[in-house]
């Protein structure tokens, strides 16, 4: 299958077609909770650019993502 440009996204790009804010998805790959294609060097920027099979790759992946917020303090045990 041959991609052409105009069929790949950038990350915000990507995300908005996942439905997710764009830093999630970047700290998605950063915690290397989904597949990424690679970095490219575009005019010195340093970008990833999604093809629609990356991004039905993550929405494959986004279901089974254990996220939530990690709380800091445990609960406090209740003497019996």
């Amino acid at each position: 299958m041959v991609i052409s440009e105009s069929d790949l996204k950038s990350t915000p790009e990507a995300a908005r077609v996942l439905g997710i804010h764009h830093i999630t998805l970047q700290r998605y790959v950063l915690a290397r909770k989904v597949p990424a294609p690679r970095v490219r060097k575009l005019g010195g920027v340093r970008v990833r650019l999604w093809s629609p099979e990356d991004i039905e790759n993550v929405r494959n992946v986004l279901p089974k993502i254990r996220n939530g917020r990690k709380h800091r303090k445990k609960a406090k045990k209740k003497k019996a």
